[in-house]
């Protein structure tokens, strides 16, 4: 096991994913390869049922492969307990996905400070402070989920994704609940945040214009990757 920066944000060997259904199994990856530097951003394209969200899943450590390796940011995750993997996420990993998950009965501020506080770090709500306010809602710290905006939730869901300052940036199709503006506006506070921080970002989307916008874009069919191209220079 090593944590050198120089090792991939992202190395999938091999990865397999059976589920089991009342038809019988069902292979949802069939032994996926991938390879993602540190600072790279990735768009991640394909046909609903695809594979894609699975992928993401057990590159959050949130779904475990039925077979193959995952090292995510140096460490081989695949066989950690539940304990070690919500630390593991606590340190490296933010999400956000397409429907906020933000706690209905807490502040936007405090929404965003729960990570931090969680990890102990007594400023909590002073770095949720200004990190809401680099998403443009320093005047939104006390109002509630139900008081906000689509739009503003999912800002709220990016503040908390990049509070702890996370090596990889998890997104499942964060603009899906969004109108168009407000959708791309959100996807430029996602890549004005990627820039600040030079965190790696895989993000899930059914836009190829968006996916373009990444340094590579795969494309996934049918638990395969079936393409990966750079973006032109």
């Amino acid at each position: 096991m090593t944590n050198e920066k120089n090792s991939p944000a992202i190395q999938l060997n091999d990865i397999h994913l059976t589920l089991t259904s009342e038809a019988g199994e069902v292979n949802i990856l069939r032994g996926l390869d991938l390879t993602i530097d540190r600072g790279e951003t990735v768009g991640l394209v394909g046909p609903s049922g695809s594979g894609k969200t699975s992928l993401l899943m057990i590159v959050a450590g949130l779904e475990r492969p039925t077979s193959g390796r995952a090292t995510i940011a140096g460490q081989d995750i695949t066989d950690l307990n539940e304990d070690k993997l919500a630390l593991f996420r606590r340190e490296h990993t933010g999400i956000v996905f397409q429907n906020f998950h933000l706690v209905p009965t807490m502040t936007a501020l405090e929404n965003v400070a729960l990570p931090l506080e969680f990890a102990g770090i007594e400023r909590a709500f002073d770095l949720a402070r200004d990190q809401l306010a680099a998403v443009g809602l320093d005047h939104r710290t006390q109002h509630y989920p139900g008081q906000l905006s689509g739009g503003e939730q999912q800002r709220v869901a990016l503040a908390r994704a990049f509070v702890a300052e996370p090596t990889l940036l998890l997104a499942d199709e964060p603009t899906g609940n969004l109108d168009g503006a407000t959708g791309d506006h959100v996807m430029e506070l996602l890549f004005d945040l990627h820039a600040r921080l030079n965190t790696t970002l895989l993000l899930i989307t059914h836009a190829p214009a968006l996916a373009e916008r990444c340094d590579r874009t795969l494309c996934m069919t049918d638990g395969h990757l079936i393409s990966d191209s750079k973006r032109d220079a």
